[in-house]
């Protein structure tokens, strides 16, 4: 099927393009969003009639986007989830949550805007493009954590292995701080012990004597 393009679309062609696609992606994606029309005789005159219309349009979109893609390139977002202490998130990160989470910081986006390869299942930092305009993207970082203390410490650099292996760490070296303080302790009291016997049979001595 032919279609005409009303906007550039990635891997397949430019505004004002006559490209053959399938007639199922032209009718469940091109079609319905406005993306393209049906490359008819009636279809590209019309286009023709308003190409410096549509491409004005396009071009302050585009500027518009461009802006907006120069405050968001390179920000990151913290996502609060509930996870195993192996990583594994209790459910996932979808492209909503994305676009909740840049909205509530003062970016306003909307879900199909963000390209997700599929949903975030683990903790960490995961870079998210954002498509602002065909010719217009941004690159987010998502910042998932179970708190917002851990988000920090990802954000310095620290995975979630890491810190647990640092937990652990800490927790091995109370232990052996408590072992070593109970060490002395017995030890003192044995050295206290050898005292007392030390000096008890010259006491008993000296009662016998008297």
């Amino acid at each position: 099927m032919q279609v005409i393009l009303l906007e550039r679309v990635a891997k397949l062609g430019q505004m004002g393009e006559v490209v053959d696609v399938k007639p199922g992606y032209a009718r469940n994606y091109l079609l319905p969003q406005k993306k393209a029309l049906s490359a008819s005789a009636h279809n590209i005159a019309q286009f023709e009639a308003q190409k410096a219309q549509l491409e004005a349009r396009n071009l302050e979109t585009k500027t518009e986007a461009g802006s907006l893609a120069d405050k968001l390139d390179g920000e990151q977002f913290v996502v609060i989830r509930q996870a195993s202490d192996s990583g594994a998130l209790y459910g996932s990160v979808t492209t909503r949550d994305a676009a909740d989470a840049a909205t509530e910081a003062g970016f306003s986006l909307d879900r199909k805007q963000v390209a997700l390869t599929g949903p975030i299942k683990e903790l960490g930092l995961h870079s998210v493009s954002i498509s602002l305009h065909p010719e217009v993207e941004a690159t987010i970082t998502l910042n998932v954590a179970r708190s917002l203390e851990e988000a920090e410490l990802q954000a310095s650099g620290k995975t979630i292995q890491e810190l647990a292996a640092e937990e652990e760490e800490a927790a091995d070296f109370e232990i052996a701080e408590l072992f070593e303080d109970i060490g002395s302790a017995a030890a003192e009291d044995a050295d206290l012990a050898e005292s007392v016997e030390e000096v008890l049979p010259e006491s008993d001595e000296n009662s016998d004597e008297t």
